[in-house]
């Protein structure tokens, strides 16, 4: 813009045009919304993600957010697509032990599949995202993790995310020390959830060998690193074993001192390929099928969903009116 064309504006002798308001709000990385009205959108999706902490600085960050945006976006075009966005979610049990209870004793590897049927929560994995997201939109609780193969730390992601939404921390405008604060809240959510405080406490890890810590890492679902910090913060007394396999690959410690390693086929590399398994709710996938066939929507975002090719996505859908030719529209337009 002109300087005068920007004085004028400031003055209220001229409008600002929409495509100037975008692109204000593209500078600030403010919500347009809320440059017009003065109000935060009502309808704009509030994330949550897990952040990496810095022992170093004691500060945490999420560096991969900008790599995500064009992801996470397309996992909200998916929703807005097939639902309205009306509604409350469900409350979900803000006590790790609640959440226990309603999950199962056995809950660690059918983990998503019992969020979905025993908590109507979502979950989303996909490979473009660096780390674990989540949001409610209208009566869903959503989460975006990543497809990474890393079963334990999946298991940590999802434990994380079900942490912020249990304890609404999808808040609009929350200050640094707000979100700080919700990181660390959501950390030791997933810590009790994944490990919880008593039963940590009444096992034996003084005498624990390799062979005794791998199994428990495989039944935990939780890495090394994990267990020596959680035994750490409850002040548990462990042997030296523990912290020497924590600097390590927790595959290692499988691969060498777990029994079932051994076994066919593997269950090791079982278990990593199911956590880089691409995948969508099927509550989200039918609904697309739905709403192709009823001809409201494109098969566009079912095809990014299930990574297949357009043309060669065989789905139901209404066949397209022939298009008027180029006369008639430019008599239509009075061109």
């Amino acid at each position: 813009m002109t300087p005068d064309a920007f004085s004028r504006a400031l003055n209220g002798y001229r409008a600002f045009s929409s495509i100037e308001l975008a692109k204000i709000a593209d500078l600030f990385q403010s919500d347009i919304h809320w440059i017009i009205t003065g109000e935060p959108d009502p309808h704009r999706l509030l994330l949550a993600a897990r952040h990496e902490f810095d022992p170093s600085t004691g500060k945490r960050s999420n560096p991969g957010r900008d790599g995500d945006a064009d992801e996470l976006r397309n996992v909200e075009l998916a929703y807005r697509q097939a639902f309205s966005g009306d509604g409350l979610p469900d409350v979900l049990p803000r006590a790790p032990s609640e959440l226990r209870k309603v999950l199962g004793d056995d809950f660690i590897r059918p983990f998503v599949e019992r969020l979905e049927s025993r908590l109507g929560v979502d979950v989303v994995r996909i490979a473009g995202v660096s780390t674990g997201y989540s949001f409610r939109f209208g009566a869903r609780h959503v989460m975006v993790i990543p497809a990474m193969g890393n079963w334990f730390r999946e298991n940590w992601s999802i434990a994380h995310e079900l942490g912020h939404l249990a304890l609404g921390h999808h808040v609009d405008g929350a200050s640094a020390h707000t979100l700080d604060r919700h990181e660390a809240e959501a950390n030791a959510f997933a810590a009790e959830l994944l490990l919880p405080g008593a039963a940590v406490r009444a096992m034996d890890w003084t005498t624990i060998d390799a062979a005794g810590l791998a199994l428990r890492v495989w039944q935990l679902g939780v890495s090394t690193d994990a267990i020596a910090k959680r035994l750490e913060a409850q002040r548990i007394k462990a042997t030296p074993l523990i912290g020497e396999w924590a600097i390590q690959p927790t595959q290692r410690l499988l691969r060498l001192h777990w029994s079932g390693a051994v076994s066919h086929p593997d269950p090791i590399t079982q278990r990593m390929e199911q956590a880089a398994i691409r995948k969508f709710p099927s509550g989200l996938v039918e609904a697309h099928v739905k709403l192709i066939a009823s001809g409201d929507i494109g098969s566009g975002t079912l095809a990014w969903m299930l990574e297949v090719d357009r043309e060669t996505l065989d789905v139901d859908a209404p066949a397209l009116p022939a298009l008027p030719d180029s006369e008639y529209i430019a008599e239509a337009l009075g061109l």
